[in-house]
């Protein structure tokens, strides 16, 4: 008996996903690439590595194949901030301002630009737990709802292949206006940067050697990191974009990308390049309670506080977002320490399990952990923007529809 029966799913189900991926995506030219690895207990059931990862090359993909996973960073960063907390050197409710003093004086926007703004005080201080529910009032450029939204755009805060490191960064934004006061609302930003920088100031070093230090190494990841070594060129994949008709562009190409140097900015937010592999042992830590094979990264009261609905009155996205982004519904979704939670499969329309957490990047990368049925999905691929396609949600519906033996 093989690994996928022993575990419950079914062989000719899972091949469904194989067959779709191809047709779907990859032979339509929707998708240059797929890998799918899919675990249950700790066992991986299935692997799938379709398409090319450098088309213009001709270089298929391979199971070891370098990604950029941008915002997949987000929730590493967070679990080295949720390391401190578990050392008593930052708790969740400190205000910012305590270890970020540029922040002490956020104020919230009511109207002007940039060194012409007009604001007034927040109802309560920005704090830790802000920046990793995204509740902080912060933004991202890509919203386009405001002129803070602008001003981000118009300061390039968001360049990581800049000259700007992550203080820079940090002590520009901080003298921009909130959207929002602190904790009334959620609007997906660059919280998770000011994160990395918290991170940063508290340990004293450099966010990569943080991360290298308190989750790769431990981890054996060692294929992850904010640069391409020159060890791993051969290896890393093209990105693109989607063009008018559905139709593919290059986007970076591997060979000339500003991945190929280490930034200036640590992106705690967006910054990291992994492979499928490595990101599959990340999430597996997360399903064990914060250990994987002898390495304890966090206590598992640590991981089921991360993983639950933090959003004012167990409410969901729908309810306290402020911009949505997602190719996907957000009703029954809420968002925990760091990543998404789902905890009504029904209002979400998928058939997945309550306490599901998951997040995904912003070229069509994505995972997701089951800690119900034991389940860790990771998918990568290189295409911008994510809302191009509905990939990650129909991957889900595939994906359960070949478990046969649930635990619940």
């Amino acid at each position: 008996m093989g690994a996928a029966e022993r575990q419950g799913f079914s062989i000719e189900r899972l091949g469904r996903i194989d067959r779709f991926l191809q047709d779907r995506y990859l032979d339509a030219g929707r998708l240059p690439c797929a890998q799918v690895i899919i675990a249950r207990r700790g066992e991986v059931v299935h692997e799938a590595v379709l398409g090319r990862r450098d088309i213009e090359r001709g270089v298929a993909l391979t199971s070891d194949t370098v990604f950029r996973i941008y915002s997949m960073t987000k929730p590493v960063t967070s679990v080295a901030l949720m390391a401190l907390v578990e050392e008593g050197r930052v708790a969740l409710d400190d205000p910012v301002s305590r270890h970020l003093p540029e922040f002490a004086d956020a104020g919230v926007f009511q109207a002007g630009h940039v060194g012409a703004w007009t604001t007034v005080q927040p109802a309560r201080p920005m704090q830790v737990v802000d920046l990793l529910r995204h509740t902080s009032g912060l933004t991202y450029s890509f919203h386009y709802r405001n002129n803070v939204d602008a001003a981000h755009r118009r300061l390039g805060l968001e360049n990581i292949h800049g000259e700007r490191d992550l203080a820079g960064m940090v002590a520009e934004l901080s003298t921009l206006p909130l959207i929002f006061s602190p904790g009334s609302a959620w609007n997906y930003s660059v919280a998770t940067d000011v994160l990395g920088r918290l991170v940063e100031v508290v340990e004293d070093r450099p966010l990569d050697q943080v991360l290298q230090a308190r989750i790769f190494d431990p981890l054996k990841m060692s294929d992850t990191g904010f640069f391409v070594r020159a060890d791993q060129r051969e290896r890393f994949a093209a990105c693109y974009e989607a063009g008018p008709g559905g139709r593919m562009k290059l986007q970076d190409d591997p060979q000339k990308s500003p991945f190929l140097k280490p930034p200036a900015l640590l992106s705690g937010g967006g910054g990291l390049v992994s492979t499928a592999a490595d990101y599959l042992r990340f999430c597996q830590m997360l399903l064990n309670g914060g250990e994987l094979q002898g390495a304890r990264i966090l206590a598992p009261r640590t991981i089921r506080l991360m993983s639950a609905n933090h959003l004012p009155g167990g409410g969901d996205l729908t309810q306290h977002s402020v911009a949505m982004f997602s190719e996907s519904t957000n009703a029954g979704v809420g968002f925990g320490l760091g990543f998404a939670v789902a905890f009504d499969p029904v209002r979400a329309l998928l058939p997945s399990s309550p306490g599901e957490f998951y997040w995904g990047g912003m070229a069509s990368t994505g995972f997701w952990i089951d800690p119900v049925e034991e389940i860790c999905v990771v998918l990568m691929t290189q295409l911008m923007p994510s809302s191009a396609t509905p990939v990650r949600r129909e991957l889900r519906t595939l994906v359960y529809s070949a478990l046969m033996q649930a635990n619940a």
